[in-house]
């Protein structure tokens, strides 16, 4: 068998030399790659009643090689980041050796395992037919803005060393790999923490099924006959780790696949790598909305048109985004700034609309839309939006609707109480997102997994699951807060008041009709400069003469 031998004893003694290292089942080993030459890992006293060793390699984001031999060939030799190799053992076998190398310059780390398999355990990836390996336990992840999807070989029943493996393409039946079950498992690590150390502690709990199924968490199960594919919300900057674990259910065993893990970001790009995820625009454009969306939240209803203006922005600016994105090819800036554009309109026309015609149940019915909007994200933003029925995209799209319909609608004969609830919820959650341009929190994806599912039409099918952690908790405290002072407080300041104050356009008629009544009026009209003037010094002389005592007048005449 390919990569295992039974070594002679002056091989078995060189296990301290430079270049050779011994390693035992079950043990993380870390190790210091050199591009100069391949490192070369033996194990040693296999058991048994072992029928299959899975060995795997782990480093951060740099890619190695793991083979079976010095010389390496297309369907002996895996490289990735996260790579395995499946042997299966000969009988009267005891060794195995595997080489790693990487095309690195300087150092690298690593980390390796060696997992045991019975044959009464099922072989994860015996039954390849897309990829290199013979037997191919690995997981294969591809990730972009929206979705990463990992891809699998199915697996295969277990069998003794020295008998021959079950035919893959067999009739379904009970005793094929056609009773395979495939569960597939997440794991989050820390957030905002991009140490390679800490990526090596945490893969050493979903290397091996009892880790796995006690670490992670489980969100979907395949059958035999399901595509051997899953897709999951993409998470810029926060580690991720997938595996699967194939179970034969009429023997209650298992089997886990070859970890893997993603940042979905790139470590060595020059601009947005994962140590500086973030772009400055988008920085700048969500803190300039997170100060007006503070203003909004305590005192956006005694400050209409400044409300009614950013909820216009809001829900131009989101229509316009999700439509350049699927009809053009403009950049993120470019689109940023065409939707910042058409935002300003939309907000002045919203403004216009109500100084003409103040119709404030039209206006107050679109800004409850947006109270509706998020309070439908939310909802799908929880295990609901997991749900199997919501992969379909007109019950998606038609339940996310008529809960955004639903809340206004419930609200409106209380238009007061819709107004101040939206611009606290409303303006409260731009603060979140301003805060997740510089420190990552799962709460941005209750909008922005919406905004994915709009943008792309494949999102329907990935699972949207985001950790839960401290900063998470935290900023909920800090947003319940703010929705709970800003709901006080414009309470507090709108008592004894109109529900909403008059139509500007209302009031300017009534003034200017007012103007033209009192021209009519004598008593309207300015005397001229000349006779004020005039008058005024009259009534000084009165009052001059009035002061003045009657004995010490001069007479007019001696």
């Amino acid at each position: 068998m390919r990569g295992c031998w039974a070594l002679i004893p002056l091989i078995l003694g060189a296990g301290s030399a430079a270049g050779l290292l011994e390693v035992s089942m079950g043990r993380f080993v870390d190790v210091k790659l050199d591009r100069s030459s391949p490192t070369e890992f033996i194990l040693q006293n296999i058991p048994a009643n072992v029928s299959l060793i899975l060995f795997q390699a782990h480093s951060q984001y740099l890619n190695v090689t793991l083979s079976f031999s010095k010389v390496q060939t297309t369907n002996g030799s895996e490289t990735g980041n996260d790579a395995g190799l499946l042997t299966v053992l000969l009988p009267k076998q005891t060794n195995c050796t595997w080489y790693l190398e990487t095309s690195h310059p300087g150092p690298q780390l690593a980390s390796v395992v060696t997992v045991p398999y019975t044959e009464r355990d099922p072989i994860p990836g015996a039954c390849n037919l897309e990829f290199n390996l013979d037997i191919d336990p690995n997981l294969y992840l591809q990730y972009n803005l929206y979705e990463t999807v990992i891809k699998f070989a199915p697996a295969n029943l277990g069998h003794a060393r020295e008998a021959s493996a079950a035919a893959c393409d067999v009739q379904v039946s009970q005793d094929s790999r056609w009773r395979l079950q495939y569960d597939i498992y997440q794991y989050f690590l820390p957030e905002n923490n991009l140490n390679d150390s800490v990526l090596m502690t945490h893969l050493q709990k979903m290397s091996m099924v009892p880790q796995v199924i006690t670490n992670g968490v489980k969100l979907a199960t395949l059958i035999s006959s399901d595509r051997t594919s899953m897709s999951f919300s993409s998470i810029p900057g926060q580690g991720v780790i997938y595996n699967v674990v194939v179970r034969d259910p009429l023997l209650s065993t298992s089997a886990a696949y070859v970890p893997v893990h993603t940042y979905a970001c790139n470590f060595t790009a020059s601009m947005d790598s994962c140590a500086t995820l973030g772009r400055v625009s988008t920085k700048v454009f969500f803190t300039l909305c997170a100060v007006y969306g503070l203003f909004i939240c305590f005192f956006g209803h005694r400050f209409l048109k400044a409300e009614f203006f950013a909820m216009g922005y809001i829900i131009f600016g989101f229509l316009i985004f999700v439509l350049l994105t699927r009809a053009s090819h403009l950049n993120y800036d470019a689109r940023l700034a065409l939707t910042a554009f058409t935002g300003i309109i939309g907000g002045l026309l919203l403004v216009a609309y109500w100084w003409r015609f103040g119709c404030i149940y039209l206006c107050v019915l679109l800004v409850g839309l947006v109270l509706g909007f998020l309070v439908a994200s939310t909802i799908f933003f929880t295990p609901i939006g997991d749900y199997a029925t919501f992969r379909n995209d007109t019950v998606f799209w038609l339940t996310f609707t008529c809960i955004t319909l639903l809340v206004p609608v419930c609200l409106l004969p209380c238009p007061k109480i819709l107004n101040i609830l939206t611009c606290s919820l409303v303006g409260s959650y731009t603060v979140v997102l301003a805060i997740d341009s510089y420190l990552y929190t799962s709460l941005s994806y209750i909008t922005l997994n919406v905004l994915k599912r709009a943008l792309n039409s494949d999102f329907s099918t990935a699972y949207t699951s985001v950790p839960f952690q401290t900063n998470d908790f935290v900023i909920i405290a800090i947003w319940v807060a703010l929705v709970f002072s800003g709901v006080t407080t414009q309470l507090y300041r709108e008592r004894g008041r109109p529900p909403f104050p008059p139509t500007p356009y209302l009031i300017w008629k009534r003034d200017k009709e007012r103007r033209i009544t009192n021209i009519l009026d004598p008593s309207y009209h300015t005397p001229p400069l000349r006779d004020r003037l005039l008058a005024s010094l009259a009534r000084f002389r009165d009052l001059f003469r009035k002061e003045q005592p009657l004995g010490e007048r001069t007479p007019l005449l001696l």
